[in-house]
């Protein structure tokens, strides 16, 4: 993949102390002059990139102000969601405009989605070599 950023998979323990290997990305969320630095979760069976809720206190966004809501499916759907667009910067990789389900959940990592983040931004999995590649897809 030209032009790609390499990443490593992530060793995360679960709520028994087992680890596992994570695709997490860093990145930086913008939104109104406000930015946080966040994982995300790189989920290619998520519909939706979703947003927990602390990090959007943490960029200045009221909860009331929002009024898209968004239905959340799985395990995420008894939370109520509200429809955001928040920018979001890989590295040097060129910023992207993603929408995201904001729900009212914290102990949810944010995830990244079909809708939007893998129409902008191209990722190649190399699970057996522990790593994976990100462009931004323009």
């Amino acid at each position: 993949m030209p032009d790609a950023l390499r990443f490593p998979y992530i060793a995360v323990q679960n709520a028994r102390g087992a680890a596992s290997l994570r695709p997490l990305v860093p990145m930086t969320l913008s939104h109104r002059g406000f930015s946080v630095e966040a994982m995300g979760l790189l989920d290619t069976g998520s519909d939706v990139n979703v947003l927990p809720y602390r990090l959007g206190v943490d960029l200045g966004i009221s909860w009331d102000d929002q009024e898209i809501g968004v239905t959340l499916g799985g395990n995420m759907s008894s939370f109520e969601a509200r429809g955001i667009i928040l920018t979001a910067r890989i590295s040097d990789i060129e910023p992207a405009q993603l929408a995201f389900a904001w729900t009212k959940a914290d102990n949810i990592p944010l995830v990244l989605g079909q809708v939007n983040f893998f129409t902008e931004v191209d990722v190649c999995f190399y699970r057996s070599q522990g790593s994976f590649d990100v462009r931004a897809n323009r």
